[in-house]
C-alpha cells in the first residue's frame, strides 16, 4: 500500500472516530454511504469494438442506465444472449475482450454500466439496485440465455435470478463473486476502524431499512438454494476482496449445479483478465 494510501485510510479513520463520538447514527450513515459510493466514478474511453456496437439506454427510476448490444456478424440472427455484469467500482468495457470469442459462437451480448458507474447515472449503488437495473434489464431486452458476473455483479446476479424465470439451461458465470455481504460489512469496518457496536448496528439497520431484509439475507450462498440455472464459479485462493473462506462454504453444500474452479495467484481483479480463464467461460456459455 501506498504511503499516500495509507495517509488517506488514517484521515478517514480519525473523522469516523471523531463523527462517532457526536453522533452514532450520523457515523453509520456516513460508513453507509461511503459503503454505497463507488470510489472511482469515471467515464472511460470508449474502447473501439464498444464504438462499433449499438449503444442503448433505459430509465431505472430516475437514473439513466447507459449498455451497449453487441450482434454478431452472421445475417441469420443470434442464437443466445450474454449479458455482461461488472463489479463494484468498475465498468463494461472492462469486460471487452469476451465480446467478440461471445459474437463468434453467434452470441448477442449485452454490457451495461451498472448505476453510479461508467456512463451510467447516479451517486451511490446497492445490491438491492444493482438487482432491479438486471431484472428491467430481462423486461425490456428479453431474459438472457447467460450472464457473466464479476464481484458485485454476482450479489446482484443471485438476487435477481430468484425473481427471474430461469432453468438448468440458464448458464450463469460467477467470477470472484461477492459471496457474503455480511463479509464486506466486516471488511469495511475494520477499514475504517468503525468498532463500536452501536455504530455497527445503526448500519445494520440501515441495510435493513435498504431492502426489507437483514444483512445476513443478502448471501449468494442463500440464493443458490433457490436458482436452478447452471453455474460456473471461478474464484481465486488468494483473493483479498471476497475471501474464499466463503466460496468454501458453498462447495460444502454440495449443490448440483455448480461447478466451481478454483485459481491460484490471480487475486480478484487478475482472474477475469486471464486467458485460461476466459477460455473457459466462452465454452461453458
Amino acid at each position: 500500500m501506498k504511503v499516500s494510501q495509507r495517509l488517506g485510510i488514517a484521515y478517514i479513520q480519525t473523522k469516523f472516530k471523531i463523527l462517532a463520538l457526536v453522533s452514532k447514527k450520523r457515523a453509520a450513515a456516513a460508513a453507509f454511504e461511503l459503503f454505497c459510493t463507488p470510489y472511482m466514478k469515471s467515464k472511460p474511453q470508449v474502447p473501439s469494438i464498444f464504438k462499433a456496437a449499438q449503444s442503448i439506454y433505459f430509465k431505472l427510476e430516475d437514473r439513466k442506465i447507459v449498455g451497449w448490444e453487441f450482434l454478431p456478424a452472421n445475417e441469420a440472427g443470434y442464437s443466445k444472449t450474454i449479458l455482461i455484469l461488472h463489479g463494484f467500482g468498475s465498468a463494461a468495457y472492462k469486460f471487452k475482450s469476451y465480446i467478440k470469442p461471445l459474437t463468434q459462437k453467434g452470441y448477442r451480448v449485452l454490457a451495461f454500466d451498472a448505476p453510479a458507474h461508467g456512463y451510467s447515472d447516479g451517486k451511490m449503488v446497492n445490491a438491492v439496485i444493482y438487482s432491479m437495473m438486471i431484472r428491467e434489464i430481462a423486461s425490456i431486452y428479453g431474459m438472457p440465455d447467460g450472464f457473466i458476473a464479476h464481484s458485485f455483479g454476482g450479489i446482484a446476479l443471485s438476487l435477481a435470478l430468484e425473481n427471474l424465470p430461469h432453468s438448468i439451461d440458464t448458464r450463469v458465470v460467477l467470477i470472484a463473486p461477492a459471496t457474503e455481504t455480511s463479509t464486506a460489512v466486516r471488511q469495511a469496518f475494520t477499514m475504517l476502524a468503525l468498532h463500536n457496536q452501536a455504530v455497527q448496528a445503526a448500519f445494520h439497520q440501515l441495510i435493513f431499512e435498504a431492502g426489507g431484509k437483514p444483512t445476513a439475507w443478502y448471501s449468494i450462498r442463500r440464493a443458490m438454494k433457490n436458482i436452478q440455472a447452471s453455474v460456473l464459479w471461478v474464484h481465486d485462493e488468494q483473493d483479498e476482496i471476497t475471501p474464499v473462506s466463503d466460496v468454501i462454504k458453498v462447495q460444502e453444500d454440495q449443490l448440483a449445479n455448480i461447478q466451481f474452479i478454483i485459481t491460484k495467484g490471480l487475486g480478484h481483479r487478475k482472474i477475469y483478465h486471464d486467458s485460461a480463464v476466459k477460455k473457459q467461460v466462452v465454452e461453458f456459455l
